[in-house]
């Protein structure tokens, strides 16, 4: 078999065909991907619509908050659910309910009956129904593939994200400037469809490890506590949590930047937003080429620094031709610290409480820049779009700085094998 034959080779080909042999992922990251550049397309349109109607940044950042937020209430019941419930079904389902959403929006501005507060309840609805799933489909990827294979596996799902960060605006901004805001709507309705032909070919997933009976919020609390009390998980988390918040925000404000700051309009929003996504794919094939645990923790460090100062230099001008290249970086090292350390924690926490787990990594993940946003946003009114992103940027400076001292640490507790499931437990027990 091809796979087969390619994952013996070195360097990106190996790693790639080492994901790909496995038959559920191929047919897995299929289907996202397509699903993925619809995703895309709405958010970009999301916030363009927000924009043309209100011309606030306080409000972008409110639609932040709607598709982000409402993971930091939802994230303990969702990561039980995705130890205890069928994974795949609960992506199915949620799908379906983002197929509707979406649908919805479109004839709502197709018809003209769109207002921001109806945007902003059908983005809220988007945001819990994405609030429930993320956790499942975090801890879902280490059951398609093997260890050998997770890094792998992360980083083409990171490039197939970003290929789609950086299609699916390109479409929506023609879409946009040529046909209207309900196409876009429309065909990330349409998208939906793709994934959820191939959760419905996955076969032989593992099942669940057998625990035994707990209420959710116990069950919640044990897993916050394994992950505050690891001596690697918990200040990659922290890391995470600082920069996420101060620097990853900075792509919800784009409208804002793309028509106040650079004057370009829906055309600079897509190339912003593109630029990013170009900048994230040329992350994670880098990751995908070297794709090893060790190493890890000196690179996420590294590229966290990186990022903060690309976003540093972003906001120091108005003009647009600088601005594109430090965006740039900024993907990539985004990207690259993204994978590393969603590597480093999948790698090195119990598979039975993977789903929890992932759910405090994907609370920072989508909640993070949703506070971020909203902060910035609305300190924009008083203080421009600039001032606010550079103080966000400046503190995950200093962050990276104190996690510094700790690196030996870091890397003793999350870059070698994982030790048996019960050494876990009493490890969090302790």
């Amino acid at each position: 078999m091809a796979f087969e034959r390619l994952r013996h080779a070195g360097g990106g080909f190996g790693n790639i065909a080492l994901a790909l042999s496995h038959r559920n992922y191929r047919i897995y990251i299929a289907g996202n991907a397509i699903q993925l550049i619809g995703t895309w397309m709405q958010r970009v349109s999301c916030g363009w619509l927000a924009w043309t109607l209100t011309h606030s940044g306080a409000w972008l950042g409110l639609m932040s908050m709607a598709e982000f937020l409402p993971v930091l209430f939802l994230a303990p019941l969702a990561g039980v659910m995705a130890d205890r419930r069928d994974r795949v079904g609960i992506i199915r389902i949620t799908q379906l309910i983002g197929c509707l959403q979406a649908t919805l929006l479109a004839i709502l501005v197709a018809s003209g009956a769109i207002s921001i507060y109806l945007l902003f309840a059908l983005v809220l609805l988007l945001g819990i129904n994405q609030g429930i799933a993320q956790p499942a489909r975090l801890a879902l990827i280490p059951t398609l593939v093997d260890r050998e294979a997770l890094p792998s596996a992360l980083a083409i799902n990171s490039i197939v994200f970003n290929a789609a960060r950086f299609i699916g605006p390109a479409v929506a901004g023609v879409l946009i400037a040529r046909v209207s805001i309900a196409a876009a709507f429309a065909a990330n309705a349409v998208t939906y469809i793709a994934f959820q032909i191939s959760l419905a070919n996955l076969r032989g997933i593992p099942p669940l490890p057998v625990r035994a009976a707990q209420n959710a919020f116990k069950a919640s609390v044990e897993a916050f506590s394994y992950a505050t009390r690891h001596p690697g998980i918990a200040p990659m988390l922290l890391l995470f949590a600082v920069t996420t918040i101060g620097t990853r925000g900075f792509i919800e404000l784009f409208p804002g930047f793309a028509d106040h700051v650079f004057h370009r309009g829906p055309e600079g929003l897509a190339m912003l937003t593109s630029t990013v996504g170009l900048g994230a794919i040329c992350g994670g094939a880098w990751m995908l080429v070297r794709s090893q645990i060790s190493g890890l923790t000196t690179i996420v460090l590294a590229n966290t620094l990186v990022m903060s100062l690309a976003i540093l230099g972003f906001t120091a001008s108005d003009v647009f031709g600088l601005a594109l290249p430090c965006v740039f970086v900024a993907g990539a090292a985004m990207v690259i610290t993204g994978i590393g350390a969603q590597t480093l924690i999948q790698a090195s926490t119990d598979r039975a409480m993977a789903g929890r787990v992932m759910a405090l990594y994907g609370m920072i993940f989508r909640a993070g820049p949703a506070l971020g946003a909203v902060v910035m946003g609305t300190a924009s009114e008083r203080l421009g779009l600039r001032l606010p992103l550079a103080i966000g940027a400046a503190v995950s400076i200093a962050c990276w700085a104190a996690t510094l001292h700790r690196r030996r640490a870091i890397v003793a507790a999350l870059e070698e094998p994982t030790p048996p499931a019960d050494a876990l437990a009493e490890r969090a027990a302790q």
